[in-house]
């Protein structure tokens, strides 16, 4: 974990690791942590294994941290890719053709009738063994491969899942990001596109810019309210052939590139379920779309091994829609924020190094030129705001190694409602208590 003059302390994670299926090594673990903060504080969950977990201690946690309310274990069930499936359907939101075999003759057929290369993807990918070489997602390009990947469902613990290959392009991958107050009300929400990821094509954003797109927007507002949603989420959403976005992804917790969608006034997805839980008022959001997201070092990377950044947009034709005007400009105004992934993973590193070495320095100086001056800002292995104050977060931790770090990082000026006091805020697994 990287200084910062906001750390204040760290709390260990239960010393067996967190199981979401044995959560009371957990429970024991966070009321320790609520004795030695002396007083009730925030609890955000940082990742999919904690949020399913401390959704299912968090009635015994009440009166220890202000948690968001999510009944009949929530985020188990929208991280479940078979149980997401079955609510698209529901609700009618557009999602990838899939099919959940029952033998793996029906394995090798769905894959036939899907059309090759297929998606497979584990629906409880948390349950996956380590050492076992099973991957959460995985394409394949041939039928016996998915007869012989569905044999080893007793040892992934959970249903495979087959699903119609989506072709990932330059405008074809999306994101909503969103924090919702009880029954699904929206604080802040925002709908971007990611214009690089490492790895190239398939991982997660390098370059992401928030632009508003009414669909996306739309079946992110849907899904919360008829969830009854409380709390923070991330959706990942890609375009098909017929300009269709479909959602192959529900992350019941802050994305990695939350703080894109920052408002005017610093206003956050964390900032504004801080203020929320602590009974405080949410500002209004202003301003925001055009803003950037460079993670500088996958950015670098998957400039090096793919194309290069992407460039200001050129000057739109004569006689354009007047509508795309206010678009336009927030795109050339945007801001960039900047983040620095250092203490996560050494691999981006060495794979720069190589991608040097096999590619050529040139190119790689070329590309680095193609960086905002905000974005070649380096923060000590911290995700940092060069343009807003206050607002530092620690690298998410190694895996299997999840804990509570504390901050003190005040919320913004709103008025606090009576007999309210600030809370600390609390994240779990690289999250951040303020006192």
């Amino acid at each position: 974990m990287g200084r910062s003059r906001y750390l204040r302390a760290v709390h260990p994670g239960p010393s067996g690791g967190l199981d979401p299926e044995a959560p009371e090594a957990l429970l024991e673990c966070l009321t320790g942590v609520s004795e030695q903060i002396g007083r009730p504080a925030v609890l955000i969950a940082m990742d999919d294994l904690s949020a399913i977990a401390v959704s299912r201690v968090a009635p015994m946690l009440t009166d220890r941290f202000r948690i968001p309310h999510q009944p009949d274990d929530l985020p188990a069930r929208v991280a479940d890719k078979a149980e997401l499936s079955r609510l698209c359907a529901r609700w009618d939101v557009p999602h990838p053709e899939t099919v959940i075999p029952a033998s793996g003759s029906e394995a090798a057929d769905a894959a036939w009738r899907l059309g090759l290369p297929v998606i497979a993807k584990w629906s409880r990918p948390w349950l996956l063994p380590s050492g076992t070489g099973l991957r959460s997602t995985t394409l394949l390009h041939a039928a016996a491969e998915a007869r012989r990947l569905y044999e080893r469902s007793d040892e992934a613990g959970s249903r495979l899942l087959l699903q119609r290959f989506l072709p990932a392009g330059p405008d074809t991958d999306w994101f909503f990001h969103g924090a919702f107050a009880r029954g699904g009300r929206p604080l802040i929400t925002g709908s971007g596109r990611k214009e690089m990821s490492w790895p190239v094509r398939t991982g997660l954003t390098a370059v992401g810019r928030w632009l508003p797109d009414p669909a996306v927007e739309e079946a992110g507002l849907r899904l919360a309210e008829r969830l009854g949603y409380q709390g923070i989420l991330d959706l990942d959403f890609r375009r098909d052939e017929q300009g269709v976005f479909r959602l192959v992804d529900f992350n019941p917790r802050p994305g990695a590139q939350f703080r894109l969608f920052t408002d005017a006034g610093g206003l956050d997805v964390v900032q504004a379920m801080y203020l929320d839980l602590t009974g405080q008022r949410v500002p209004e959001p202003s301003g925001g779309p055009g803003r950037v997201f460079v993670a500088e070092n996958y950015a670098l990377l998957a400039a090096v091994r793919g194309r290069s950044l992407p460039r200001r947009p050129p000057a739109p034709p004569p006689g354009a829609a007047a509508a795309a005007a206010p678009a336009r400009r927030g795109r050339e105004r945007g801001q960039v924020e900047a983040a620095w992934f250092a203490g996560d993973d050494p691999m981006p590193f060495l794979a720069m190094l190589a991608a040097f070495l096999g590619r050529g320095a040139f190119k790689g100086l070329r590309v680095l030129r193609g960086v905002p001056e905000q974005g070649r800002r380096t923060a000590r292995a911290v995700v940092r705001a060069p343009h807003q104050r206050g607002r530092e977060l620690p690298p998410p931790a190694a895996a299997g190694a999840p804990r509570v770090s504390a901050r003190s990082c005040p919320p913004p000026p709103p008025p606090q409602a009576p007999g309210e006091t600030n809370q600390p805020l609390t994240q779990w697994h690289g999250a951040t208590v303020d006192s």
